[in-house]
Order: structure tokens, then C-alpha cells, then sequence
């Protein structure tokens, strides 16, 4: 942490010129000397082509549009032979200000370095003119010709405008490729005409939908679906944007969805559901149904038909294999194949559906394990996102390549160990997506293979977090997004120090974007009766508050006090937060010996001995019922300040007790009602030493065939 933060003080002391400060950094600048005033008569002329992106222009900058102009102090738009695929040439001159590029893409991206050279407000719709600009000339071209993003939309439903905005942002940072995750087990979000019931039924869970809800949202029907006509205005959106949307049908596994619809496409057996209080929860679809593959062309036909990209991406990752294993029309169609490993089978669906788009004159992508085989054609784009060493496997394939470990680019994944997100791929800053590197050099043909860089947001967590709100898909995606962009564009030549001083320019256009980004969190230290606080990021103000008041008081100085538990802080700037922190006495826990039951009975492979142990989860045998519950025995009375009790995975509520309450007890024989769950867990503050507590399901299931327990956390009376 100190390295840290000394290094944002030395970020904090350089003050770069304001070229400096693009984002992405341009290849090269030169100054020409003298100046240019940008006002209210400036008029932006251009080439036909040009001309959605020069009405783009106009309305940032509240200036008009005349193609025809050719006297005055122009802004031109101009295309030419000779740059570089998406390259552009920024001039700006002491009577004109010109933008040339081959393409469409490069007189975008050309656009965006002049936007940074304003006031943050043009990002506001707030352009205040004239605004007096230094003469220079920006010669820029990008890294990689792929410099993308992903967006789930089928775990959290996210409509039309929350997309647009999205792309909004990722277009500020030269980001040109949308990746949109459009089905999924939990929800299928894209109209298909020739099969209306997949969204019209398969776009909500809960309520009557035959999809029970399994992340939240647990008392309503939830969702919601694209028709393809909004789809259109996306794709037309994102085009003026420089955006290419590259939709993607996750296939053949991650269909319990579509599976819930039309369950015919399911293996030809049943299985016993008694655990899932009769949910079937398969999630793959048969390969050996030949009418499976008339479905998919009549839904990868009209995907086709609706998507510009020249890519459609089909999924092929995580496939429980082990539903072929059971079906006796896969296992017959493996003895045809000569055999036994059903993994091969994924190879005969993924060639198939390759030959379906191929008919309507499409190339696929598929995740990286559709391609492990390498029976694919080379002409299939592969996104290497388990680690770095499937990324490497696939350029050594020789299949293009995007390359998008997720211990580096997954932005679900949590920025700090106590921060919200996942964690099973890795707990990694904005600083690790700048530094990361692929860890071998790569040969001449293994680089050619290299598409680009890409993100991902993942949208489990989401739908427990307000969707209505971005800030949490900001506060997870921002400033992580800014790292991508230059890493995609320029990379990390500049070193850590160099693009933070960059990065912290940048947070006033990120709050004039209205972007709720992350801060550095506060160092927080005691020593001698004295609570010390201090922000990594230069100018952030710090804020804390004492555990169990919700109100804010500005950090001045140094807290004298004997508890420093109860202080938490944050630090604040523009739209920016960091997440709250406290001292280690905060954070201290105690594991005192407990015993474990429950009426839902114990999984074998993960037993209560897990929990027991405070080592990781355990559990459950079935899912819940009304009247189940989770009884934790404490083998000696336990004092504490804090008791918290958790059902599901740790920042994900999946696999909970979906309601429910909490009972206490002093004596481990009579107990009391103490507090409702919350997204499956509780809190507890007791007055007395704790013999035993319980959680009591109030609930019929939770959309799977188990409950996970997590080992309560407890914090000891200080």
C-alpha cells in the first residue's frame, strides 16, 4: 500500500501538458505554434460519408453542419488515402481545424482526441465556446484492430437506453467492438419472429414464467427482451459510434432457458428432480436431435439477417457434458462418431452450427473450450478467457484470438478483497488490466493471430444491486474500462506512473460523463489512541462515519478514540468513490467451534465440516422448503458485537434461502425470532453471549437443487 501510494504522489506531481492528457495516448504530437478559436461560427464541413459523424460533432459543440461551405474558419472532416486502418490525422491550424482519415472509424476516433482537447463540460452538453486552442498536429493509429467490450444482458435485463449509454462511454474511449451476451440460462433477451414464445416467455423469470428466478428479483416476474426493431437502432446507434455489435447465442450449453420453453430440445431422459423440488434444470441441448439444428437455423437465420457484423458468436463454453452421457441418442450417436468421449460431441455441435452461419454467410466465435479440440476451421474467432494459457493455446492453433483473461479483464471481478464482486477468477485494480502482458513472447505468426484486447461485465451480481442505477456496473467497470482502452489502442509502454497521471486528468471528464468510477480506497492506520485516514487519489476529499449511522462527516485530522471498529471511510471526487474501509480492528473475527445441521440434509462433496472448520461452504442436500432450517451450535457461550449469517455464494446471491428469518438462542434450548433475512443473509447484534442461531426458510425453493452455507462471521465484543 505504501508503494501505492507513493506512486500516486508522484502521478499527483506531474502535470502533464494538455496533450498529455488524452486518453488513449496518441501515437505522436507535434506543436505548430499559435492558436485557434473554436466558436459558436465555426462550421463543420465534411465528405458525404462523413456527414452522420459530423452532425454527431455539431451537436456537442452547438455548432452547424454545411458540406458545401469553403470560406470561413472551418472544422473539416476529411477522408484520404494513406493512414492507417481507423488512424487519423488531428491538425489544428491558426485558421482551421482538420480531421482526416481513410475511414469512417478514423475520423471517429480523431473526433474523440479533439473532444479531450475541450473543457470537460462537452461531455455534459455543455460545450461553452469559444474555447482558444494551442496549434498542433495528432498522428495516431491503433495497437489492435479489435478493442472491445462485453455486456451481459441476460442475468440483469438492461433496456435499450441503459445499452445506449453504455456504448456512449466505451465510444469516448475508442472501444469499437460491443460484445452483447443476449442469451443465457436465466433469460433470453433478442425477439426471434419465427419463434415468438423465446422471448416473449423465455425474457422473465419468476412469477408464471416456467424460468424460476435464481439471482433475485425473487417476488416479481422480472425481465425483458429486445424486439429485433430496437435492436436495429442499437446496431444504427452504435454504427455512428464506431461500434460494431457482435450479438452472441450461448450455445449448447448455458440454454436452461430456452430448455424451460421448448424442453423438447432436451436429451431423451429424465432426470430425478426431487432435490430441485422439481426443477429441471438441464441446461444443453441434445446433439443428436436432428431437429435441433432446424430450430437453430431459424434462429441463427434471423440473427443473421438482423446483425451487420460479419461475426456471430455461439458460446461453446462450460458444457455439462455429463447430460450426453445419459441420453441414449447422444451415447448412440458417439458409437457412430467412434467415441466414448462426450466432449467430442461438442465438437459435432459447434461444426454444425459453423455450417448453419456459414448458409447465411457468417464467420463464428466461440469461448475458448469450443475450440480446445482444434477440429474447428481457422476462420473461427476465439475468445481466450479462462486464463492466459488458453489464450496462448489458441494462438499457437492458429485461430484468431481476442485476448481476455478474466484474472485481468473480467470487470465483475471484485478491485480489493473486501470490495463488491467476484472473486474466483482473481481480486485485480485498474492497475493490473494496464501492466498485464501475455507471459511468453509470441512468434511472428502467433502475433498476427492476436485480434485485440476486450472486457467483460458479467451481470450476476447486478440484478441484487438496483439495475435501475449504474453505479455499480460503473463503480466495476470504471476506471478498469480507461486501462483496457490504452492497453487496446496504444499499450503499457508509458509505464504505471506516467498513465495514472493521465488516467487522474481524466476523471473530470468521467464526471462530466456522469460516471460513477472508483477511487483508490483510503489508507486508514491507528496508532496510539490516534485514527489516521489518507487518499491515494490527489484532491479526493475523505468522508467517514460510525458503524450504524448512515450519516457523513468530512475527515479533517487525525480521531482520537479506544474504538477504532466503528470508523469507516471513503474518499469522494467528481462522480468518483472509492468503497468504504476501516481499520483492522474492524475487520477482526473469531472462529469459535460450532456444530452444523440441518433439515435439508448434507452434500456429500461438500460436507458441514467445511463450515465447521471456517475453511469455505458447505452444502445442502435439496433445496429449500417452507419450514427448512440451518441450525449453528456453539459449543461454548459466544460474545460478540456482530454475528453474520450467509446463505449463497459470497457477493452473489445464488443458491440461498430466498426468505427467511433468523432465530437466536442463550441457552441452546429456547430460541427467539431476531431478524428477517436479506438476499439470503442476516445480520445480529446480540446483547448477551449466543449458544446457538438458526435461520428458518420461509420460502418453496430457490431455483436450484441446494442451498449454500457460508461459515458465519463473527466479530468479537472490543
Amino acid at each position: 500500500m505504501k508503494k501505492l501510494f507513493a506512486l500516486m504522489l508522484f502521478a499527483a506531481a506531474f502535470c502533464p501538458p494538455l496533450w498529455a492528457k488524452i486518453l488513449p495516448t496518441p501515437l505522436a504530437v507535434r506543436n505548430l505554434g499559435g492558436s485557434f478559436e473554436l466558436d459558436s461560427a465555426t462550421v463543420i464541413v465534411c465528405d458525404t460519408s462523413l456527414e452522420p459523424l459530423a452532425r454527431y460533432l455539431g451537436r456537442r459543440l452547438g455548432v452547424s453542419v454545411d458540406a458545401t461551405r469553403s470560406s470561413g474558419s472551418p472544422l473539416v472532416l476529411r477522408l484520404a488515402e494513406g493512414h492507417a486502418t481507423e488512424g487519423y490525422v488531428l491538425r489544428i491550424l491558426a485558421d482551421r481545424i482538420e480531421i482526416e482519415a481513410s475511414d469512417y472509424g478514423g475520423a471517429f476516433n480523431g473526433v474523440q482526441t479533439l473532444l479531450q482537447l475541450l473543457p470537460p463540460g462537452v461531455y455534459a452538453g455543455e460545450a461553452v465556446l469559444p474555447v482558444r486552442l494551442a496549434c498542433r498536429e495528432v498522428t495516431d493509429a491503433p495497437r489492435y484492430r479489435y478493442r472491445g467490450m462485453h455486456l451481459d444482458v441476460a442475468r440483469t435485463w438492461q433496456d435499450a437506453d441503459a445499452v445506449k449509454r453504455y456504448i456512449e462511454l466505451l465510444s469516448y474511449h475508442k472501444i469499437n467492438k460491443l460484445h452483447l451476451h443476449l442469451t443465457d440460462d436465466e433469460g433470453w433477451r433478442i425477439e426471434i419472429l419465427s419463434h415468438p414464445e423465446l422471448a416473449e416467455v423465455g425474457g422473465f423469470r419468476g412469477g408464471d414464467s416456467p424460468v424460476r428466478p435464481v439471482y433475485g428479483k425473487w417476488n416479481e416476474k422480472y425481465g425483458g427482451f429486445f424486439t429485433q426493431e430496437e435492436l436495429r437502432e442499437l446496431i444504427r446507434y452504435a454504427a455512428v459510434r464506431n461500434i460494431e455489435i457482435i450479438p452472441e447465442i450461448d450455445l449448447p450449453g448455458h440454454s436452461r432457458n430456452i430448455a424451460r420453453v421448448r424442453p423438447e430440445i432436451l436429451c431423451r431422459y429424465m432426470p430425478d428432480l426431487s432435490a430441485s423440488n422439481g426443477y429441471d434444470e438441464r441446461s444443453a441441448w441434445c446433439v443428436a436431435r436432428e431437429e435441433n439444428y432446424v430450430l437453430l437455423d431459424d434462429i441463427l437465420g434471423e440473427v443473421c439477417d438482423l446483425f451487420p457484423s460479419p461475426y456471430i458468436h455461439v458460446g461453446g463454453d462450460e458444457v455439462e457434458v455429463s447430460q450426453w452421457r445419459r441420453c441414449p441418442d447422444c451415447r448412440a450417436l458417439m458409437q457412430r462418431l467412434g467415441t466414448d468421449d462426450p466432449r467430442r460431441l461438442e465438437d459435432y455441435f459447434m461444426e454444425r452450427t459453423v455450417e448453419i452461419l456459414a448458409r447465411h454467410g457468417k464467420q463464428p466465435a466461440v469461448w475458448n473450450e469450443a475450440a480446445r479440440s482444434g477440429r474447428l476451421p481457422r476462420s473461427v474467432r476465439v475468445h481466450g478467457w479462462e486464463d492466459t494459457r488458453a489464450c496462448l493455446a489458441s494462438l499457437r492453433a492458429g485461430y484468431p484470438t481476442v485476448v481476455m483473461p478474466a484474472q485481468y479483464f473480467y470487470f465483475d471481478m471484485r478491485q480489493a478483497p473486501r470490495e463488491e464482486g467476484h472473486s474466483w477468477a482473481a481480486v485485480f485494480d485498474v492497475r493490473a488490466t494496464y501492466e498485464f502482458e501475455l507471459p511468453t513472447p509470441l512468434s511472428a505468426s502467433e502475433r498476427a493471430c492476436v485480434e485485440g484486447l476486450q472486457g467483460a461485465f458479467w451481470s450476476e451480481i447486478y440484478v441484487s444491486h438496483e439495475p435501475e442505477r449504474p453505479d455499480y456496473i460503473d463503480f466495476l467497470c470504471y476506471p478498469r474500462i480507461c486501462a483496457l482502452a490504452e492497453q487496446a489502442w496504444h499499450g503499457n509502454d508509458e509505464g504505471w506512473p506516467a498513465f495514472y497521471a493521465r488516467l487522474r486528468a481524466h476523471y473530470d471528464r468521467l464526471t462530466a460523463m456522469g460516471v460513477g468510477f472508483r477511487l483508490f480506497p483510503p489508507e486508514v492506520r491507528y496508532d496510539d489512541g490516534l485514527l489516521q485516514a489518507g487518499a491515494p487519489d490527489a484532491g479526493a476529499v475523505l468522508f467517514y462515519r460510525v458503524e450504524g449511522d448512515t450519516t457523513e462527516y468530512r475527515y479533517t485530522g487525525p480521531i482520537a478514540t479506544d474504538e477504532p471498529h466503528r470508523y469507516l471511510f471513503r474518499t469522494r471526487l467528481g462522480t468518483g468513490r472509492s468503497a468504504e474501509v476501516g481499520a483492522e480492528a474492524h475487520y477482526r473475527t473469531i472462529t469459535p467451534a460450532l456444530t452444523l445441521t440441518s433439515s435439508m440434509g448434507e452434500s456429500r462433496r461438500i460436507p458441514w465440516s467445511n463450515v465447521e472448520r471456517y475453511r469455505t461452504f458447505a452444502r445442502t442436500a435439496r433445496t429449500c422448503r417452507e419450514g427448512d432450517w440451518i441450525l449453528y451450535r456453539f459449543s461454548e457461550p459466544v460474545h460478540c458485537r456482530e454475528l453474520f449469517l450467509q446463505t449463497g455464494h459470497l457477493q452473489l446471491p445464488k443458491t440461498i434461502v430466498t426468505t427467511g428469518y433468523a432465530e437466536i438462542s442463550f441457552d441452546g434450548e429456547h430460541f427467539e425470532r431476531a431478524d428477517e433475512l436479506v438476499q439470503g443473509s442476516v445480520t445480529l447484534h446480540p446483547d448477551r453471549p449466543v449458544r446457538a442461531v438458526r435461520i428458518v426458510s420461509t420460502c418453496s425453493d430457490n431455483g436450484c437443487s441446494f442451498v449454500t452455507i457460508q461459515p458465519p462471521r463473527i466479530k468479537p465484543v472490543l
